[in-house]
């Protein structure tokens, strides 16, 4: 009786760390969302379906699949004509537009 109320224990508190992550990486989602389309206005540029833009001055990011890093490091530094937003956006920003983009163009 003792290993399976142990048992049970430790499935709830896995259920109850499992969905409090779920809602983090959700925010963290829905932070890059919001900064894609408003504060980084990176649907200005680029076609990204989950962000409803169509935009063709860059590329399309449901097309390239871009992974976090490189992300970051455009985001951050600029790349060809996008202009570095390091400054403009904060780290946090940043960090989740790229989170957002990562998973968003797996769609």
């Amino acid at each position: 009786m003792k290993k399976l109320f142990l048992n049970f224990c430790s499935t709830l508190l896995f259920l109850i760390f499992a969905s409090s992550v779920h809602a983090n990486a959700d925010d963290l989602f829905n932070k890059g969302k919001e900064v894609f389309l408003e504060a980084g206005n990176c649907a200005a540029c680029h076609s990204l379906s989950d962000a409803g833009s169509m935009a063709d001055i860059g590329p399309n990011l449901n097309q390239i699949r871009p992974q976090v890093q490189t992300i970051l490091m455009a985001v951050k530094n600029g790349i060809g004509v996008m202009p570095a937003m390091e400054g403009i956006l904060s780290d946090e920003e940043i960090e989740a537009v790229a989170h957002y983009v990562s998973l968003a163009a797996e769609q």
